[in-house]
């Protein structure tokens, strides 16, 4: 039967204060404890320890070789998370966060900026970071035949919006280091195949890039003077040329972007009768009376730039021609000249407004002429359905005013109604809000005589 020992504080742990390793075979035979002593057994041979502990291989140490280590011991110093130094609490190291091919402990944010790294095979070395090195943009500078293909589809937007900040806009986009005198060169040029509004669009954007700085007063003079040498190739392309050309020239002066020397000092040094022509007709604009004034309407004024009184006076006027005329090709043609596709209602409305005032004559023929023109310009796509309609319920919003100048003009509308019916020129829509003049009565029989307020 195995013993134990009890020590002096009254636990029961085994013998404590030994050898690692090392067993006590107590052999009791009726031994007995008092006082918290150990008894001695009748034999002392009995008593003694039985096995030896087991001990390390000691060596005694040498000044050639270092201390001898087991191998059971290093495997287990390399597998520990404990501090090798000693100092350590026995806690994970880098917070169990560490090691090859790991991103770090979870939530932790890295500061990119708080890592200054100079290796080049660190992952997180950054070479736009690093100091001394600065990266710069270069946009290589065009060429002419370049220029042209690129400034080209520029202009042509420009003359669909209108909007020279975007030129402006696009112009700095590109490096046309040497060409900036070509930009109002190629505008020109373009412009002398368009209309009127385009060439007053044209002066605008020069001088808006002059405003700008975009290009400098050499550079129109540059441009012009190239200009007035090609005006020979541009002659056999736009036969008016030489004289568009004088009115830009002059435009340009009126707009300050040129001197006003710039027509005498050239005047000397060409050599052909077309260069010739076009300084001659700039210099007759700036010298007519109040001419600097007037050449803001050099071009006329585009029709979206046209007071609508201006506008309302010629549809009126082109309305009463064709009356006169009865030629419906030539009314289209004064209409289209016009340029304000948007504003082509206020034919519709004109010209029931004229049916309605006349409609006393015999037989109907202003109704009917304006009913045929109407058509035509309806079915050729020149009013569409939706100025159609517009045109007929603005007649429909003015009836109670205009009844005060004509009595019969809601028989009159009503009239000219079934015409344009006949002729599929009146919609449903126009039909279904067709207005009617009620009889109103002043005196109800049930009111006893008396007047409703």
């Amino acid at each position: 039967m195995e013993g134990t020992v009890v020590l002096q504080n009254g636990v029961e742990n085994g013998v404590n204060g030994l050898d690692e390793g090392l067993e006590v075979d107590l052999m009791t035979n009726n031994n007995k404890l008092t006082n918290n002593e150990l008894i001695p057994s009748e034999s002392p041979v009995q008593a003694r320890v039985t096995r030896k502990a087991k001990r390390r291989l000691k060596h005694s140490p040498s000044k050639d070789s270092g201390p001898i280590v087991s191998p059971d011991t290093f495997n287990k110093e390399k597998n520990s998370r404990k501090s090798r130094s000693g100092r350590g609490r026995g806690l994970p190291k880098k917070g169990g966060a560490g090691g090859k091919g790991t991103w770090g402990k979870d939530g932790i944010i890295y500061d990119e900026n708080d890592a200054d790294c100079q290796d080049s095979n660190d992952p997180n070395y950054d070479s736009d970071a690093q100091p001394g090195y600065r990266l710069k943009t270069i946009i290589p500078t065009l060429t002419e035949d370049e220029f042209e293909v690129t400034v080209t589809p520029i202009m042509q937007e420009y003359f669909e919006h209108g909007d020279t900040a975007e030129v402006i806009a696009c112009l700095e986009e590109l490096n046309i280091n040497d060409n900036h005198h070509n930009v109002p060169a190629l505008a020109v040029t373009l412009a002398l195949e368009k209309k009127a509004m385009h060439k007053e669009m044209t002066s605008a954007l020069i001088s808006d890039l002059f405003g700008k700085k975009v290009i400098s007063m050499d550079h129109l003079q540059m441009a012009f003077l190239r200009l007035l040498e090609g005006l020979p190739e541009l002659t056999l392309d736009t036969p008016g040329a030489p004289e568009m050309l004088g009115q830009f020239i002059a435009r340009a002066i009126a707009d300050d972007c040129l001197p006003p020397r710039f027509i005498q000092d050239f005047k000397g040094k060409v050599h052909t009768d077309i260069m010739r022509e076009s300084l001659d007709k700039a210099d007759n604009l700036l010298n007519r009376k109040h001419g600097l004034c007037r050449l803001d309407d050099v071009w006329g004024v585009g029709g979206g730039r046209k007071p609508t009184k201006l506008l309302v006076k010629r549809i009126v006027l082109l309305l009463k021609e064709y009356l006169s005329s009865g030629d419906i090709d030539e009314a289209i043609h004064c209409l289209r000249d016009l340029e304000v596709p948007h504003f082509h209602h206020e034919v519709v409305y004109e010209l029931t407004v004229m049916v309605i005032e006349h409609l006393e004559d015999p037989g109907h023929t202003i109704a009917n002429k304006m009913c045929k023109l109407l058509k035509v310009m309806y079915d050729t796509g020149v009013v569409t359905v939706d100025q159609l309609n517009t045109g007929f319920q603005r007649v429909y919003a003015i009836m109670p005013d205009l009844v005060i100048d004509v009595p019969h003009a809601y028989a009159n509308l009503e009239a000219y109604a079934e015409i344009c019916e006949k002729e599929h020129v009146f919609t449903k829509v126009l039909r279904s809000q067709l207005p009617s003049r009620v009889r109103k009565r002043f005196v109800s029989e049930g009111d006893g005589g008396r007047f409703k307020e």
